[in-house]
C-alpha cells in the first residue's frame, strides 16, 4: 500500500467522523423537550419561544446534512473541506483586519506609522497575518487570482495612506461586505451542484440496485464508508473528549478504585445514544481481534497469520454486547445505572474472549503435546496462556461476586468462567499426559483409556455446573419472582447445556461399550501366529507383540483397533463388517437349516473341480507308466533293429501323454478364474488313447 493510498483512507475516515458527531449532538438535543423548559421557567413569553418550529425545522435539516456528508464520495467530501476551510481563513482574516482597527482606534494615533514604533508594530504584525491567509486561501483553491481573497487588506492599504481613523472604519466593513459578495456569489454560481449530484447519485444506486440487487448495494457502502473503523474513530473521539473534560475539571488525581469507576462512568456517558452504542460494539470487536491476534501470534508467531482462520474475528463479541444491550435498555437507563449493568456486560464479553483464546490455544497445546518438538519457548508459550487462561476466569468471576448480590443471572455469567477453567484443566492434564509418553520413549497401551477417564471427568464436572445452575433457576422461579424471560433462560439452558451434553456422553460411552465387547469377542494371536505373520499393526505402523485378529483373519493391535472402532465398525484393511460372536451366531442360526448357501457349493464345486483333475492326472500318469514298463519289456526280448523303432515309437507315445497332461492343466486354471465370475459344475474328462 503506498503513501498516497493511504492518505486517503485515513481522509475516508477522518472527513466522515464529524457527520456522526453532528448526528450524536442532534439526538441528544431535543427540541421539544428544550423549549417546553424555556416556557416553564420564563414567566413572560420568551422571544426564544417564537422560534420553535424554525428549530425543528433546522433541527431536521441538520439531520439531512448528516447524512448527506456521510455518505458524500471522498473527493466531493474533500473539496467540500477545502470550501469550509477557505470560508474559516476568510473569517480569520476578517478578525485580525477588525483587530487591528481596533488597536488603531484605541491608540488614537493618526500620524505615519514610520514614526511610532508601536503602531509600526501592529501595521507588520497584521500585513503578515492578511498575507498568509491571502497565501492558503490561494493555494486551498488552487487559483492564482489572489485579490479575491485580498479584500482585507484594504484597512492596511489605508492607514499606510493616512486615512483618518473614522474612515478606516468604514473601510474595513466595506472589505467585509465585498467578501461576503464573494462569498454569496460562489454559493449561487454553484447552487445547482447539490441538485446534479443527488441526481447522478440516485441514478447510479438504481443501475447497481437494477444488475445486482438490493444486498450488494448495502455491502457496496459498507465497505466504501468502512463503517466499522469510522464508528470506532468516532467512539475513541468521544471517550477521549469525556476523559479530558473530567480531568480538565478536577484538580485532584482520583485513587486506584476511583480509576475503575471513571472508566465505567465514562464508557456509561459515551453509549447513550444509538449511533455512540454502535460505536462501543465495533470498538469492543477491534479490541477482541487485537487480543486474539496476540494470543495467535504468542502461540505460533509469524506462522500464525499464513493458514489465518475466518473464525475468531471478534464480532461473536460485538454482536453479544450488541444484544444485550438492546435486551436490556442500556441507552434508556441513567448514569449510574448504566454503569453497573455495563460491568456486568464488558464481564461476558471478556468470558466470550477467553473462551475464544481457549478455543485458539486448545488444538495447538495437544498438538505440540503430541508432537516431538524439542523447543522449550514453544512449551514455556503454551503452558503459560493456558495457566492464565485457568487463573483469570477464577479470579473475574471472585471479583464480580465481590461487588453484585448472587442471582440466577450472574450466576450464568459467572458459570461460563467455571467452564472455561474446567477446559483449560483437562486440556493441561492431557497435555501432560502425552509429554509423559514421550519421555517414556514408548507409546502407553492404555493410553487412550487414560485420556478418555480425563476428558470424562471435566465433561461430567461440566455438566455439573450446567445442572446446578439449571437447579437454581428453577428454585429461584418456584419460590421467587416468576418472569416469563427468566423461564425462557432456563428452558434454552437446560436444553442445550444439560439434556444435549448428557445425550453426547451417553452416546460416546455407548460407542466405547461396544467397541470393547467387539474387541474381547475375537481371538488373541499367539506368539507362533505372530511370527509367522512377521508384520506390523496397519494402524499405528509398530511392531506388533500381541495382536487380535479379525473374522476376516487381519492381524491388529487390540487398542488400534478399539479407536478405529469408535469411528466406524468395519475392518481397516479390507472395510468387511466386523461382528462380535453373539451377532454372527445369531446371524449363522437360520441359515444351519436352511438349504446351503451360494459360497457353500461355490467351494463344493472346486473341490469336484480339483479331484476330477486329480483323477485326469492319474490317469495319464498310469498310462506313461504302463508305456514305459512296455518298451522296457520289448527292449529285454527284442533284437537291436526292431527294438529301436519300437522304442522310438513308445517315446512319441510318452510326449504325447506330457502334453495332454499339460493341456488339462491349463483348461483348469482358465476354468478356475471363470469359476470366479460365474459358478460352474465340475466335468470329467476321460484320456484319448
Amino acid at each position: 500500500m503506498t503513501m498516497r493510498t493511504r492518505l486517503e483512507a485515513v481522509l475516508n475516515v477522518g472527513l466522515r467522523i464529524p457527520s456522526i458527531m453532528l448526528l450524536e449532538v442532534l439526538y441528544r438535543w431535543d427540541v421539544s423537550s428544550f423549549f417546553q423548559k424555556i416556557q416553564r421557567s420564563s414567566l413572560n413569553n420568551n422571544p426564544l419561544f417564537q422560534y420553535k418550529y424554525l428549530a425543528l425545522y433546522l433541527h431536521y435539516v441538520g439531520y439531512i446534512l448528516s447524512l448527506v456528508l456521510l455518505t458524500l464520495p471522498r473527493q466531493h467530501l474533500v473539496r467540500l473541506y477545502l470550501y469550509v476551510l477557505t470560508a474559516l481563513l476568510l473569517f480569520a482574516g476578517h478578525q485580525l483586519s477588525r483587530d487591528y482597527v481596533r488597536s488603531e482606534l484605541d491608540s488614537g494615533y493618526e500620524g505615519p506609522i514610520y514614526l511610532d514604533p508601536l503602531s509600526m508594530n501592529r501595521f507588520t504584525t497584521a500585513l503578515i497575518g492578511q498575507l498568509v491567509v491571502c497565501t492558503l486561501c490561494s493555494c486551498v483553491m488552487q487559483t492564482k487570482q489572489i485579490w479575491l481573497f485580498s479584500a482585507h487588506l484594504l484597512p492596511l492599504v489605508a492607514r499606510l495612506c493616512l486615512v483618518p481613523l473614522e474612515t478606516i472604519v468604514f473601510v474595513n466593513r466595506f472589505a467585509m461586505i465585498f467578501t461576503g459578495l464573494e462569498v454569496l456569489y460562489f454559493l449561487a454560481s454553484n447552487l445547482l451542484v447539490p441538485y446534479n449530484l443527488a441526481k447522478t447519485a440516485y441514478r447510479e444506486l438504481a443501475q447497481v440496485v437494477e444488475v445486482y440487487g438490493l444486498l450488494a448495494l448495502g455491502m457496496s457502502l459498507w465497505n466504501q464508508l468502512v463503517l466499522p473503523v469510522l464508528f470506532m474513530c468516532f467512539w475513541l473521539v468521544l471517550f477521549a473528549l469525556q476523559i479530558y473534560t473530567y480531568f480538565s475539571t478536577r484538580d485532584q488525581p482520583p485513587s486506584r478504585e476511583r480509576l475503575l469507576f471513571l472508566f465505567l462512568t465514562s464508557i456509561a456517558e459515551c453509549c447513550c445514544t444509538p449511533y455512540s452504542l454502535l460505536g462501543l460494539v465495533f470498538t469492543v470487536s477491534f479490541v477482541a481481534l487485537g487480543v486474539l491476534t496476540l494470543c495467535k501470534f504468542y502461540l505460533q508467531g509469524y506462522r500464525a497469520f499464513m493458514n489465518d482462520n475466518a473464525m475468531h474475528r471478534g464480532m461473536t463479541e460485538g454482536i453479544t454486547l450488541l444484544i444485550l444491550s438492546v435486551q436490556t435498555g442500556l441507552i434508556e437507563l441513567q448514569v449510574i445505572h448504566r454503569a453497573f449493568l455495563l460491568s456486568i456486560i464488558l464481564f461476558i464479553v471478556v468470558a466470550s474472549i477467553l473462551q475464544s483464546m481457549l478455543e485458539i490455544a486448545d488444538p495447538i497445546v495437544l498438538a505440540l503435546g503430541a508432537s516431538r518438538d524439542k523447543s522449550l519457548w514453544k512449551h514455556f508459550r503454551a503452558v503459560s496462556l493456558c495457566l492464565f487462561l485457568l487463573v483469570f476466569p477464577a479470579y473475574m468471576s471472585y471479583m464480580i461476586c465481590q461487588f453484585f448480590h448472587m442471582d440466577f443471572w450472574l450466576l450464568i455469567i459467572i458459570s461460563s468462567s467455571i467452564l472455561t477453567s474446567l477446559q483449560v484443566l483437562g486440556t493441561l492434564l492431557i497435555y501432560v499426559l502425552f509429554m509423559v509418553e514421550e519421555l517414556r520413549k514408548a507409546p502407553v497401551e492404555n493410553m487412550d483409556e487414560v485420556i478418555y477417564y480425563v476428558n470424562g471427568t471435566y465433561r461430567l464436572l461440566e455438566f455439573l455446573v450446567a445442572l446446578c445452575v439449571v437447579a437454581y433457576g428453577v428454585s429461584e422461579t418456584l419460590f421467587g419472582e416468576w418472569t416469563v424471560m427468566g423461564s425462557t433462560i432456563i428452558l434454552v439452558h437446560a436444553y442445550y447445556n444439560v439434556w444435549l451434553r448428557a445425550q453426547l456422553g451417553w452416546q460416546s460411552f455407548l460407542l466405547r461399550r461396544d467397541a470393547v465387547h467387539k474387541i474381547q469377542s475375537m481371538p488373541t494371536a499367539s506368539a507362533l501366529q505372530l511370527q509367522q505373520h512377521n508384520d506390523i499393526c496397519s494402524i499405528c505402523y509398530q511392531d506388533m507383540k500381541s495382536a487380535v485378529i479379525t473374522p476376516c483373519g487381519h492381524f491388529f493391535h487390540a487398542g488400534c483397533l478399539k479407536k478405529w472402532l469408535y469411528v466406524q465398525e468395519t475392518c481397516p484393511l479390507c472395510h468387511g463388517q466386523l461382528k462380535s460372536q453373539s451377532q454372527s451366531a445369531n446371524t449363522s442360526a437360520p441359515l444351519a437349516t436352511d438349504a446351503p448357501p451360494a459360497d457353500q457349493n461355490a467351494q463344493e464345486t472346486e473341490q469336484e473341480e480339483l479331484l476330477g483333475e486329480a483323477a485326469v492326472e492319474e490317469g495319464f500318469q498310469a498310462e506313461k507308466n504302463s508305456s514305459d514298463f512296455e518298451a522296457h519289456s520289448i527292449l529285454q526280448s527284442s533284437d537291436e533293429p526292431e527294438l529301436e523303432g519300437q522304442l522310438l515309437k513308445f517315446q512319441e507315445d510318452s510326449e504325447e501323454c506330457d502334453l495332454l497332461v499339460d493341456k488339462e492343466h491349463s483348461v483348469g486354471q482358465t476354468e478356475d478364474l471363470d469359476g470366479e465370475r460365474a459358478p460352474h459344475s465340475s466335468s470329467s474328462v476321460s484320456p484319448s488313447s
